[in-house]
């Protein structure tokens, strides 16, 4: 990756404009990077939502930064490459630490469960329990600096593509969505997630995908429409260094090796 983000401090400018992460628009001021920041993003989003832009559905580490990619390629140097500093969140179920390591083995996981399921002969409610499961190992993953959020729940459609459900991500508040993906995380010193409380949640927010009554709004408007609204913008102050709970793991924050290089984000389940 271009520009040497190799450390946590190496995603942010230098002093006096430490809380504003690097990007391409040169904006120093935190605030007004998150808006410019969503505005962009925003735009990405409604192109892969409406099919105006198209991206392989392989349901892996590709697919996942194809989608981070495209969605922040006006904003981050690093869009679509996986984060090069260990993150953990300390609140909830313990200390979740993602060590970077992982994040090719969960997106492996995910790829299996996709994979391994047969989408179609799933009635909501399977389709809420293995959906979540998939969510759960993705959010885990959290390969990217940021933008983590908003790139799962693309994917996350991408996925209900293959069912007989779509995804009205606004059925649920932004506290229950963020209270059930932090629950979700392994126990401590555990790998694998627990995605029971995500369940409910994919449940409530799976609909059926054939078109609705006359008169109704066109499902492709409809579904940009409750992907966008799922993303949550948190305050200003959520670009800045250590914000929505998320710290580097100290002393082991260190570059990937050479070659192809994903990315994610954890401090946003919400976003």
């Amino acid at each position: 990756m271009a520009g040497g983000f190799d450390s946590w401090e190496s995603y942010f400018y230098p002093p006096p404009d430490e809380s504003t992460l690097r990007n391409l628009l040169d904006e120093r001021d935190a605030g007004a990077l998150h808006v410019k920041e969503y505005g962009r993003a925003a735009v990405r989003q409604r192109e892969l939502v409406s099919g105006e832009v198209a991206i392989a559905r392989t349901y892996d580490a590709a697919h996942v930064r194809a989608i981070h990619r495209h969605l922040f390629q006006d904003v981050y140097e690093w869009a679509g490459e996986y984060r090069t500093v260990e993150m953990f969140k300390g609140v909830g179920r313990g200390f979740a630490e993602v060590r970077g390591g992982e994040v090719e083995r969960y997106l492996s996981d995910v790829h299996r469960l996709v994979a391994g399921t047969a989408w179609r002969e799933l009635d909501r409610e399977q389709f809420g329990e293995r959906a979540a499961t998939v969510f759960a190992y993705l959010n885990q993953a959290h390969p990217f600096r940021e933008g983590n959020g908003r790139t799962s729940k693309v994917f996350m459609e991408h996925v209900a593509e293959r069912s007989r459900f779509t995804l009205d991500f606004s059925r649920v508040t932004p506290e229950q969505w963020n209270q059930a993906s932090m629950l979700s995380r392994p126990d401590l010193l555990a790998y694998d997630p627990e995605p029971g409380s995500l369940v409910p949640t994919f449940r409530r927010i799976a609909l059926d995908r054939q078109s609705g009554p006359e008169g109704a709004e066109d499902p492709v408007v409809a579904r940009a429409r409750a992907v966008l609204r799922v993303s949550y913008p948190r305050p200003a102050t959520g670009a800045a260094r250590g914000s929505s709970g998320v710290r580097p793991v100290r002393g082991l924050a260190r570059p990937h090796g050479s070659g192809s290089r994903p990315g994610s984000d954890r401090g946003e389940e919400g976003r």
